[in-house]
């Protein structure tokens, strides 16, 4: 009798929560907290995904530096330190000091200092190696062996096909060994003296690649506050926001920002659009460019997918089939020009982008089902993040056409109105607790009972016109239910939202869509809830968002896990995050920034500020933002109270 044959295990990615990423995309460096690569996982140097070095390992007088800290500097670089003792002194203190500062290209600077009272004269050596393998092969436990090296100049180098890595050395060593990757010196160091090695590492011989890869259309803007972690907080995002700039191979003058490092570190249609569109306050630059990135993608012709913006699938956790990312961008891209518009978008670059905007309403006016809600994909659940993404779709997409002077906005106005009876009538499972809306509804109608983050995106109704903010899916009565629903704890974990309620059957802390809180998710619900007037649920996730983020140096992961927070306890890490992320590194100025409650009109020349009431972090400043692509700078008090200290002349302060 034949024995059914078990389907083949998915590899597992290798775990990087405890890595040092070093990133300048498409440089990226990914460290063990020593600092010393052995050529073991995924750690390495790689450049646009091709690991060019991953075996970099010191020793000093013929044994191993003993680590003592490894930090990071910047996104791009970091620093690890550790510690020789020699011999030369009498009992167990080091009189070596070694520290190894790690950039994003590869470029590294090892500087050993002496503290001995005589010199020393200390043998360097280096054992260095690589694959030259592909990160998505790493990823998958498809990396081959280590190439043989060649002497190279001041150094090495490795080939294979058409593909060379080289890593030379200043000063140059005294020996270098092919046969075992091996660079050595002969240091002599007087008492008190430093000497430094530099390496640089490339696919070829060039000299090192600048930090950045493409011109940064984001401002250099800056928050302080009361509490001094808001300034490391917003400085660490917007940091990330820049390293995760890649350029459009297609229009290299076009920048976006990758979904997040290591596994995505390329375009992601929704995310990048998101991220583009959190980060609007440090200027317009970068949804400008996103925009045309992916208005170069969008379906053309008259077919069924004309005016689509093409994603792939994602996974949706055990409840619901993955969904189609595509179908979020395209519905995110009215909205996005529409926010852009307001924020100061050049008229010009608007009216360029417009026709894009119209076709992908177009495509959403033939994808809607007869029943007036949007399967994603089609045929499939009525997801209720979706509905969300198609209201707000509709009511900016009106404002952007009243706007521009073009003509449709009463009818999707109408739609709009249409969607909020039924949506409220047919996703909104009523009960003694005052119910919540279904996380989907299936294809034969039937809600699927489960309160899910997602919700999150109902309040996320979008800026019109005017300072004013579009009405949402829900009622007043059901937004005060769904805003109780997301600030108790088994939605709030402490430290961020969960992405499905502890309750709920499936429930796992770590759970991508099943309970780990996604920075993405947590943001949007803290922004909706302070639009909303929920001063309280708003400041607790605010509150969370900000401790977790200290806890991880300031750099959050896209997700962590929701273990309820406890007096002592931390957020634990997902193993698998990325990190950076660019909806986690955007997620932090627009968390930041909603306290201030900055609502621009920059065609008509007004901005409003409605802060969050009570100022949960005391006061805060931001200085370096951009509306109307002039700098902007806004005070808010410990009561609570917004003022405009810096603004363009013809900028009034509206209602």
């Amino acid at each position: 009798m034949a024995h059914p044959v078990p389907p083949a295990r998915r590899p597992e990615l290798p775990p990087v929560h405890g890595a040092v990423i070093c990133l300048a995309a498409p440089c990226l460096a990914i460290s063990p907290e020593h600092g010393q690569l052995t050529g073991r996982g995924i750690d390495g140097v790689y450049r646009a995904g091709l690991r060019i070095l991953s075996r970099c390992v010191l020793r000093v007088g013929g044994r191993d530096p003993v680590a003592v800290q490894g930090r990071s500097l910047g996104a791009d670089r970091a620093a690890f330190t550790a510690t020789v003792r020699t011999g030369a002194e009498a009992g167990p203190d080091p009189d070596i000091s070694v520290e190894r500062v790690r950039h994003a290209d590869g470029t590294e600077r090892i500087t050993l200092r002496s503290y001995a009272a005589r010199s020393v004269r200390l043998p360097v050596e280096l054992a260095l190696g690589t694959d030259l393998a592909e990160l998505a092969a790493i990823a998958a436990g498809r990396a081959g062996p280590e190439l043989p090296a060649a002497v190279h100049a001041a150094g090495l180098r490795w080939s294979t096909g058409g593909t060379q890595a080289v890593i030379t050395a200043e000063p140059a060593p005294d020996d270098a060994l092919a046969s075992s990757g091996l660079l050595r010196w002969q240091l002599e160091l007087g008492p008190g003296e430093a000497r430094t090695i530099e390496l640089r590492t490339g696919r070829d011989r060039t000299a090192r690649a600048s930090a950045g890869q493409v011109a940064n259309p984001l401002a250099e803007a800056r928050a302080e506050g009361d509490d001094p972690r808001v300034e490391a907080w917003f400085r660490t995002s917007v940091e990330d926001l820049g390293a995760l700039l890649l350029r459009d191979p297609d229009q290299p003058g076009d920048a976006f920002v990758a979904a997040g490092a290591p596994w995505r570190l390329g375009l992601a249609q929704a995310e990048s659009l998101w991220a583009a569109r959190m980060a609007l306050p440090l200027g317009t630059g970068l949804a400008a460019a996103t925009l045309r990135v992916l208005a170069r993608s969008q379906v053309e012709g008259r077919g069924p997918g004309a005016g689509m913006i093409p994603g792939p699938l994602r996974g949706a956790g055990p409840q619901l089939p993955p969904g189609c990312t595509g179908t979020e961008a395209t519905l995110a891209f009215p909205v996005v020009l529409a926010e852009a518009r307001l924020w100061g978008l050049p008229e010009e670059e608007v009216a360029r982008l417009l026709p894009t905007a119209e076709r992908c309403l177009e495509w959403l006016r033939g994808a809607l089902g007869e029943d007036g809600f949007l399967a994603d994909p089609d045929p499939g659940p009525r997801r209720c993040e979706t509905q969300a993404h198609v209201h707000r779709a509709a009511l900016l997409g009106a404002d952007l056409l009243t706007g521009c002077g073009r003509p449709g906005a009463e009818e999707w106005r109408d739609r709009a109105a249409r969607l909020r009876e039924m949506f409220r009538a047919e996703f909104w499972i009523d009960g003694p607790d005052g119910g919540r809306p279904a996380a989907a509804l299936h294809p034969d109608g039937r809600p699927l009972p489960r309160l899910t983050g997602a919700a999150a995106h109902l309040l996320d109704t979008g800026l019109l016109s005017g300072g004013r903010t579009a009405p949402g899916l829900l009622d007043r009565t059901r937004t005060e239910q769904l805003a109780r629903l997301l600030g108790a704890p088994a939605m709030d974990s402490g430290w961020g939202l969960r992405s499905m309620a502890s309750r709920e059957p499936g429930h796992n802390p770590f759970g991508h869509r099943s309970g780990a809180v996604r920075v993405h998710e947590s943001v949007v619900a803290l922004s909706g809830l302070a639009q909303a007037g929920f001063e309280k649920e708003a400041a607790g996730l605010l509150r969370g968002l900000l401790d977790a983020a200290e806890t991880f140096g300031y750099r959050l992961p896209e997700m962590y896990a929701a273990e309820q927070r406890t007096t002592g306890s931390a957020p634990l890490p997902h193993p698998a995050a990325c990190r950076p992320a660019a909806v986690a590194a955007a997620g932090g100025v627009h968390a930041l920034v909603a306290l201030a409650g900055i609502r621009p009109d920059a065609p008509a020349g007004t901005v409003a500020l409605h802060p969050l009431p009570g100022a949960p972090l005391g006061s805060l400043r931001f200085s370096g933002l951009r509306v109307s692509e002039q700098p902007f700078g806004v005070r808010v008090s410990r009561l609570g109270l917004g003022m405009v200290e810096e603004a363009a002349d013809a900028l009034q302060l509206g209602g």
